[in-house]
């Protein structure tokens, strides 16, 4: 039996119904050599016993990376600070093309029907932003409107989708985009000590992009409304994950501590209760959960703490596993695979989740 949503008897929104934003369409992209875990640890010269325990036991087969080109001796040294910059604002640029046309091209729409483009991004900074550079290297439409997130980590991809679904709610029948575009390549250092494997054995360079429009009067798309959204920032962990200078490096660094997995998985029976009180609907009645492919201990925690099984992780796992934690657009990824499936059906309730720098849980309920 397929729950439905409580809505209080003669409410305003019993009768208005506003308009409720669909994701339409979806599409990723990936540039640069793939790698897997033992080829890696070779091409960084990686022998200390720790840290290659890192990357083998990661659950990560394989990743798509830019790395420095070797110097005559071989070695990968560390790139300048400037350099990762500009190979961030090269990749987003590449692999955000790439993903938004592939999402227009599923969505059935062009270039030419964007109305608004909202990018997301946290390993490197632009000023004019991806959304400018991107309307400017596709010949987009100069009067669509556009935003950028930047910054907000691996949990930003629905903090911009809540942001997105509103702007679609106003503009019935126009499209939006909502563009994770993460060129991890950009933020690694190259040191050797274990606060840096823990990073380098994870992240991976990945863009995903979802198409949204919301309803109009009469008509009914295909593809899953958004319902309601909930978000949990964590105070007391606010430093657990973050990426600051490094002035021994002398450029940007990203930590992640090992409490992490711990953290997020106390926390997210919090957060998802919170999404679904006041619908009457219970954990058991979500037939699909997109989790953001943190890392194997976060997933982990996350299916223990929500009493989930290893099917309804099944494509957060395998997006890990072939594409490490490409960031912000990771549970797109998954969504992709899940559309590729083709197993839902009309009614059916998912749960996307997201877990970044905060530290934070973000989450959105959505029905088919």
């Amino acid at each position: 039996m397929t729950a439905t949503l409580e809505r209080p008897v003669d409410s305003p929104a019993s009768t208005a119904r506003p308009a409720i934003s669909r994701m339409v369409g979806v599409g990723t992209a990936s540039t640069g050599t793939t790698v897997t875990q033992p080829e890696l640890l070779g091409l960084l010269g990686i022998d200390d016993p720790k840290v290659r325990s890192v990357y083998l036991n990661s659950a990560i087969t394989q990743r798509r990376l830019t790395l420095p080109e070797p110097d005559a001796d071989g070695r990968r040294r560390p790139e300048p600070q400037g350099d990762l910059l500009a190979k961030h604002k090269r990749l987003a640029i590449e692999m955000g093309s790439q993903a938004l046309q592939a999402c227009l091209k599923r969505t059935g729409a062009a270039l030419s029907d964007l109305r608004h483009l909202c990018c997301v991004t946290s390993t490197g900074f632009l000023t004019p932003g991806l959304s400018a550079l991107l309307i400017k290297e596709l010949g987009i439409d100069p009067h669509c409107s556009r935003s950028d997130i930047v910054g907000m980590g691996c949990n930003a991809g629905l903090n911009a989708l809540n942001v997105v679904a509103g702007w679609s709610a106003a503009h019935p029948g126009e499209l939006a985009v909502v563009l994770c575009a993460e060129a991890c390549s950009a933020a690694y250092a190259l040191d050797g000590t274990m606060r840096t494997a823990v990073v380098n054995s994870l992240f991976g360079d990945g863009a995903a992009a979802l198409a949204l429009i919301s309803d109009g009067p009469g008509e009914a798309r295909p593809g899953p409304r958004i319902l309601k959204f909930a978000s949990f920032l964590i105070t007391d962990a606010i430093d657990a994950m973050r990426y600051d200078w490094d002035s021994a490096l002398d450029r940007f660094s990203f930590f992640l501590d090992p409490q992490i997995p711990y953290v997020v998985g106390a926390n997210a029976e919090t957060v998802v209760d919170r999404l679904l009180a006041g619908t009457g609907l219970r954990r058991s009645d979500i037939g699909h959960w997109l989790v953001h492919s943190g890392g194997k201990k976060v997933i982990d925690a996350v299916v223990v703490n929500l009493g989930l099984s290893r099917h309804d992780v099944r494509h957060t796992v395998r997006v890990l596993r072939d594409y490490g934690n490409v960031s912000s657009g990771s549970f797109l990824f998954s969504y992709e695979r899940l559309v590729e499936e083709g197993v839902t059906r009309p009614g059916d309730y998912g749960v996307l989740m997201t877990m970044g720098p905060g530290s934070t849980i973000e989450t959105a309920l959505i029905q088919w």
